[in-house]
């Protein structure tokens, strides 16, 4: 049906040429949709009242001059204008389109900025290329082990002897007590040599470095300092250590940035003063053997780390007394110190750079679904548009005019988006902070954060405008105008390979978090060896507490408050130390294995629970006990005992009977086996206290009371204590934050996956609405219409899950490995994902499917 020619011609006389086309396009535009609408008759009556509306402006301005001439501001603004119009008539898609893509562009911002801090970590160094910590790897089984703690006089010889090094510096950490006034903390520290400042860059707020050089100096970063002076002048301030040794204040540095080998380190204090009141810092000075320590080393420019490794690999096997356990020294660069620090068998298998590939990835991946959302609903919307296309087209618009409408249509939403990604990543920021341990910002102030945030804006916003367009411009107007045009059988196929790309995604994000929490949840069930219940532990730092352990541990018990108390050299939940001069009878020539020594009091047992597998434990009895030992089942097997109880081990020149066998404790990784350890009684190697609370008073009663016995004895020093399940609770910190992080994110790409099958599924149920219509008037029930509407996205489902399950198992079989202790990749773990998934589609399909199914047939069918 055509408007009356003739109406068309009188009103071409009328309207000055420059606005004819548009006028003509639009009154041809409403004409056609009064006439699906209201009937022929009543559209030519509608159209002749228009034409005549247009005679008394037309004849009032009948020259071209006095129109305003268009122009490209006035295109451009009419484009925007056209593109808000569609944004507000079409508010569900629009909602869906800019939500869904600003979301999967703020999560991958926040991965984006995770991954900046973790690869940024220690660059704030001046002479970062060219700084390295030594390591060395030992031989002590059929695999090489790698250590970063190293013997004293390595640093002596490194000096003298190899010109490749421009610095080299000791350095030891430690737990210490400061005091100042009324005000007592404990920090942790190092002890340097001078050259370390300046190796490290440590910028000085107030003083000089210079203190280093001074046995009775101590440099503080600013916030111990404002913890200890407030805002008083901190320079020569007093301060005491461990309740032992005045120090003087010689400077004030500014912290350690956050993501920092160093970040923890409240002072630096001169390695002079270390061996003067270390007797075991004293004792290694000349022992190549005492591997206790830490060296840093700064190379000359134009050295290789390589080239300088190769060099001093040899420097202890060149020497007298060459030791068992072949030590083979390495320089370790500072760029690898943070996210490659994992050695097997002498080869760098990575670290945590695997975590940045896998966060990368999932960010890529959830942003790409955002992506797929947003091309998917922006070509499915178009589609609508085509007879806009030919009506535009007839009225005279050429092609370069609709592919720049479209593109800037598009280029608006991705803006849009991006703008409120922004919004999203500043609330959601200390969160994320909070879950991942960082203190990270946004980089307002980084041109590199805009040019990848506003290029991406601008590619998303180009590819998901190319489909309408590239193709849609190319319409001929006669076919669209005539109702000819169909967009084709397989136009929908791209948008199902999206959908299902989507949901192989989400499949396997799901497994994988599944998976991560059960590997942590293992891991925790995993028997410790001894009960963490109500068990504290206190370090001793001042010589108060030392030697006293009788009238201590009698003070404690008499409060009632205590059930038992022990002391040894290291905390129940980690290990000391090694040593590797343990003989037995029967054991092979070449086995030469480091076994876990622990000193401990006669309590011990008895204070943290642990297990007897066979034989007895420490008793005040039996005086032969000072040369008894007692060892785990690790180390029995190890040295081949059948009946361990009796045998004679040697350790150095001491004999030690064995008395006893506990079962393994776990005091390192909990994802890792037990390493081959001993017990000796030894009081005066004491470092620690451990204390087992009574389980009939409170936490809070029984600490107050054995905080007074505490301040009794020790005054100067603040009572503090760990509780051990919260100490052994943080060897998980690590997996349990990469889990909660894999969960966020596999929630928000199921997130995205729901907005974009939602659209869909609205828009598809939207495109057959007639022919529910007619289904429903033939007599299809509402079942029928769901399952015509749903079966295709269950078929997407079930091709996602077969490719997902395969990638799954053979990503997360991968990473299991990494673990020793490990769980198992069972099927329903699959299957769970699998079903999840499927129900959250058919939820989401339903709604749409269901809705359709319940319209009025003659609502839909009105028309025809």
């Amino acid at each position: 049906m055509k408007p009356p020619r003739w109406a068309d011609t009188f009103l071409s006389w009328l309207v000055a040429p420059h606005l004819r086309e548009e006028v003509l396009g639009d009154l041809h535009e409403r004409f056609h949709l009064r006439v699906q609408r209201l009937g022929a008759a009543k559209a030519r009556q509608r159209y002749w009242r228009e034409v005549l509306a247009y005679v008394r402006p037309a004849f009032m301005k009948r020259h071209p001059s006095e129109y305003p001439q268009p122009t490209h501001t006035d295109m451009i603004s009419n484009y925007l204008k056209i593109a808000f119009r569609n944004l507000v008539k079409n508010r569900v898609y629009s909602f869906i389109n800019i939500f869904g893509l600003a979301t999967g562009m703020a999560v991958a911002m926040l991965i984006g900025l995770w991954i900046y801090d973790e690869v940024s970590f220690d660059k704030h160094h001046k002479n970062y290329d060219r700084i390295a910590q030594l390591w060395q790897f030992v031989t002590f089984g059929p695999e090489k082990s790698s250590y970063n703690v190293l013997p004293i006089p390595l640093a002596g010889e490194l000096r003298s002897k190899y010109p490749d090094f421009e610095s080299v510096s000791l350095a030891v950490s430690r737990e210490v007590v400061l005091t100042s006034g009324d005000r007592k903390f404990t920090k942790t520290g190092k002890y340097v040599e001078p050259v370390f400042s300046r190796m490290m860059s440590v910028n000085m707020l107030a003083g000089t470095d210079a203190g280093l050089n001074d046995i009775n100096s101590i440099l503080l970063s600013r916030s111990a300092a404002t913890t200890f002076f407030g805002s008083a002048n901190p320079i020569n301030q007093l301060i005491k250590l461990n309740n032992k040794r005045n120090l003087r204040v010689a400077g004030v540095y500014q912290d350690f940035p956050p993501n920092s080998t160093f970040s923890d380190i409240a002072f630096l204090a001169p390695w002079k003063l270390f061996v003067a009141i270390d007797a075991g810092g004293k004792d290694s000075q000349d022992k190549w053997d005492n591997n206790d320590y830490q060296l840093f080393a700064q190379l000359k420019p134009g050295a290789d780390f390589d080239q300088v490794s190769a060099k001093i690999r040899d420097i202890r096997m060149k020497r007298d007394n060459p030791p068992a356990y072949k030590p083979e020294f390495f320089l370790h660069p500072m760029h690898k110190w943070h996210l490659y620090s994992d050695f097997k068998d002498g080869v760098n298998t990575g670290g945590l750079i695997v975590f940045v590939w896998l966060f990368g990835i999932i960010g890529g991946f959830v942003l790409l679904m955002a992506c797929i959302n947003f091309m998917n609903l922006s070509t499915a919307r178009s589609e609508k548009r085509a007879k806009e296309v030919g009506i535009r087209k007839a009225v005279g618009s050429v092609r370069s005019q609709l592919i720049f409408q479209f593109f800037s249509e598009s280029l608006l939403l991705a803006l849009v988006a991006f703008t409120l990604s922004l919004v999203f990543v500043g609330f959601a920021l200390p969160f994320f902070n909070q879950m991942a341990d960082k203190k990270m910002t946004i980089l307002w102030s980084n041109p590199g954060f805009w040019l990848v945030g506003l290029g991406f804006s601008l590619l998303t916003g180009l590819i998901a405008g190319s489909y309408p367009a590239l193709y849609l411009s190319s319409f001929q107007p006669v076919k669209v105008l005539k109702g000819a045009f169909r967009a084709g059988r397989f136009a929908s196929v791209p948008r199902k390979v999206l959908v299902g790309f989507q949901f192989t995604v989400s499949v396997t994000l799901i497994i994988g978090t599944i998976i991560v929490f059960r590997q942590i949840e293992y891991a925790k069930d995993r028997p410790v060896g001894y009960n963490r219940s109500g068990l504290i532990e206190i370090s001793i730092s001042t010589p108060e507490l030392y030697g006293r352990y009788e009238s201590l541990r009698n003070d404690l018990l008499g409060t009632g408050a205590v059930a038992e108390m022990a002391e040894s050299n290291a905390s129940v939940t980690a290990q000391a130390g090694g040593v590797a001069n343990i003989t037995w009878r029967g054991q092979a020539a070449d086995l030469k294995p480091l076994l876990m020594s622990n000193r401990i009091t006669h309590d011990y047992g008895k204070t943290v629970g642990w297990r007897l597998a066979t034989g007895r434990d420490f008793s005040r009895q039996f005086s032969t006990d000072s040369t008894a030992v007692i060892l785990n089942e690790t180390a029995v097997k190890l040295m081949g005992f059948k009946n361990p109880v009796g045998e004679i081990i040697s350790w150095g020149n001491e004999k030690y009977n064995v008395i006893g066998v506990i079962r393994d404790m776990v005091k390192e990784s909990p994802f890792k086996p037990v390493s081959p350890s001993f017990f000796v009684l030894n009081y005066k190697a004491a470092n620690v206290i451990h204390i087992k609370l009574a389980p009939q008073l409170s936490a809070s009663e029984a600490l107050a009371k054995v905080e007074q016995v505490f301040r009794s004895y020790n005054p100067a020093a603040p009572f503090d204590y760990k509780f051990v399940d919260e100490t052994y609770g943080r060897k998980f910190g690590h997996e349990e934050r990469i889990g909660k992080l894999a969960g966020v994110f596999a929630g928000l790409a199921i997130l995205i996956s729901c907005l974009g099958l939602f659209g869909l599924a609205s828009f598809m149920a939207e495109q057959r609405t007639k022919e529910i219509g007619i289904r429903k008037v033939l007599g299809a029930s509402v079942f029928t219409v769901w399952q015509l509407l749903s079966k295709e996205f269950v078929m997407l489902v079930g091709i996602a899950f077969c490719l997902a399950a395969p990638i799954a198992h053979y990503v997360l079989s991968d990473w299991l490995q990494n673990y020793e202790y490990r769980t198992e990749l069972s099927w329903w773990i699959f299957a769970l994902a699998g079903a999840g998934v499927l129900a959250v589609t058919l939820l989401m399909v339903s709604f749409q499917s269901i809705k359709a199914a319940l319209v009025n047939p003659i609502t839909s069918l009105r028309s025809e």
